[in-house]
């Protein structure tokens, strides 16, 4: 590249684009430290921006709304991405299981950082673990992924309604609003919170959400300072495993309003892509896996899609 980097300053700082909750700033931080140390700039070069999303009204997280009720799809990006369309801020960083599966135009999505540990945490005060809850417990969830899973194993359980970030649900666990829930390992170890996790459970017990543990920080298209800045943080290992699972949710409905599952993981140059669709009360669940060259992962991912469709009976999806 011939031209020099015109990088950020103390007076013209990139401004990062972020939620307000504690784990989505711990998650803008890790990325303003990874370019801080990719390009030898100080913290002032770099300025976070805290921008409300439609997924973040207090008054919906207190009643315990039903995500799709508000309107799931990019309820914690759309306000970000306008944000970014407009110039308000040069990239934005998100959490990639809350991420739909295709960008605004004029907005890419090329950059992930090192995944996490991608297993679901089990939390509660007086479980050790799925098996350990009584009969007929009481368990908060707002993934329709994680309940239907709970349902299929556990179908005495009552599952309700469960939102907020991390601190918000462990108060609402310790006010006995339920006796457990999940939480992702990944958020817990960005937050330094591990030990609030009883438990992680395996994938092999629950397979986790497409994308869970990743960080991903979209930009503007037609933006090539960041462009460069951001190709110096990416993890190519991460972009492989998620080209494949967001094919795979893109193929079976993006929307968040069925109960998907998916995790790819790399064996050499090999992909193996492992997926679960499920009816939402758990009464049936299909699974499926595939294996093929990572560097076709997203062939991969739209293979394993039709072949769980071709499992499901007509009307698997009729409840939408």
């Amino acid at each position: 590249m011939g031209m020099t980097l015109a990088l950020p300053t103390p007076a013209e700082p990139l401004k990062i684009g972020t939620r307000g909750s504690p784990l989505a700033l711990a998650q803008a931080h890790e990325t303003r430290d990874r370019l801080m140390a990719a390009f030898g700039l100080p913290e002032d070069a770099f300025r976070i921006v805290v921008i409300k999303t439609t997924g973040d009204d207090s008054v919906l997280i207190a009643a315990d709304r039903p995500l799709k009720e508000i309107g799931n799809k990019g309820l914690f990006t759309k306000e970000i991405e306008e944000a970014l369309l407009s110039g308000g801020i040069d990239i934005a960083v998100h959490s990639m299981k809350d991420m739909p599966v295709a960008q605004p135009g004029g907005l890419i999505l090329d950059c992930y950082l090192p995944r996490e540990d991608v297993r679901d945490a089990f939390v509660s005060a007086t479980a050790t673990g799925i098996a350990d809850l009584p009969q007929g417990a009481r368990v908060g969830s707002s993934s329709l992924r994680r309940r239907a899973q709970l349902k299929a194993r556990r179908p005495d359980l009552e599952v309700v309604e469960f939102r907020g970030n991390v601190q918000t649900r462990m108060k609402k666990l310790t006010d006995g609003v339920a006796s457990a829930t999940f939480l992702a390992m990944a958020g817990l170890n960005r937050l330094g919170m591990a030990h609030v996790a009883r438990s992680a459970i395996e994938p092999e017990d629950m397979l986790p959400a497409v994308a869970q543990g990743a960080i991903g920080v979209e930009r503007r298209l037609n933006d090539p300072r960041t462009e460069a800045m951001l190709a110096a943080l990416h993890h190519a290992p991460t972009g492989l495993r998620l080209a494949a699972e967001r094919a795979y949710l893109a193929a079976l409905d993006g929307s968040c309003e069925t109960p998907i599952a998916g995790l790819a993981l790399l064996d050499g140059a090999d992909l193996w892509l492992r997926g679960e669709i499920l009816r939402p009360d758990g009464s049936q669940t299909i699974t499926g896996a595939i294996r093929g060259p990572a560097s076709d992962g997203a062939a991969l991912g739209r293979q394993l899609a039709a072949d769980l469709l071709a499992q499901a009976p007509k009307d698997f999806f009729a409840w939408r």
